[in-house]
């Protein structure tokens, strides 16, 4: 079962450009059936920050929407949304209730039910393994079955999914511009781990 308690509310109650670089070498936690079968872990290794209404990239920057609700609640829930129709994103959502920031999990190092992922992935993808797995936002959610019933959900609980500290530190983390969008991309506001091949771009 994972290592270390799920990362507290007070971990999530700061700006997002605070908690991204935190989250690296984090691990995400999928656990739906509560068993070894259904068991997924995925060590964070690329995240991006957005923040509130003064970040001309971030969901949140016209105010509070049924869309992006999630982003205005407590700290340490899961903002989930939809792009281009069919790709699922999830962020941790960040600061005190009403701000709007959060952090895009952009990829993951799967740690733990590797088979159960590519399962997943290769019901629209084909064939899929190793670094293909996680190194993505929309491949990273279709691998560990999240989707908009887990906008809201709350990952500071012993729930079905969290994300936890299990000690693990990168040797070096790389901090660049945000990429995949048009706006907001003048700050270095995406962090990942050096080297490491399931960044989805380096």
């Amino acid at each position: 079962m994972p290592a270390g308690d799920p990362l507290p509310q007070a971990f999530y109650e700061r700006r997002a450009t605070e908690v991204a670089p935190d989250l690296i070498g984090k691990l995400l936690v999928h656990d739906p059936g509560r068993t070894e079968g259904t068991l997924r872990t995925g060590r964070i290794v690329e995240v991006e920050a957005y923040c509130g209404d003064g970040d001309p990239a971030a969901h949140s920057r016209g105010g509070p929407t049924a869309r992006n609700a999630s982003m205005f609640g407590p700290p340490g829930r899961l903002y989930v949304y939809l792009i281009y129709g069919m790709h699922w994103c999830a962020n941790a959502v960040c600061a005190p209730a009403g701000v709007g920031d959060a952090v895009l999990l952009r990829a993951l190092e799967p740690v733990h039910g590797t088979d159960s992922m590519a399962a997943r992935r290769s019901r629209t993808a084909g064939s899929v393994g190793g670094r293909d797995l996680c190194s993505g936002p929309g491949k990273l959610t279709q691998a560990f079955g999240i989707d908009g019933a887990h906008d809201g959900c709350d990952l500071t609980t012993d729930g079905g999914l969290t994300i936890r500290d299990d000690g693990w530190t990168a040797a070096d983390t790389v901090s660049t511009a945000r990429i995949g969008i048009s706006r907001g991309t003048d700050v270095p506001w995406r962090w990942y781990v050096a080297g490491n091949s399931h960044v989805s771009k380096p």
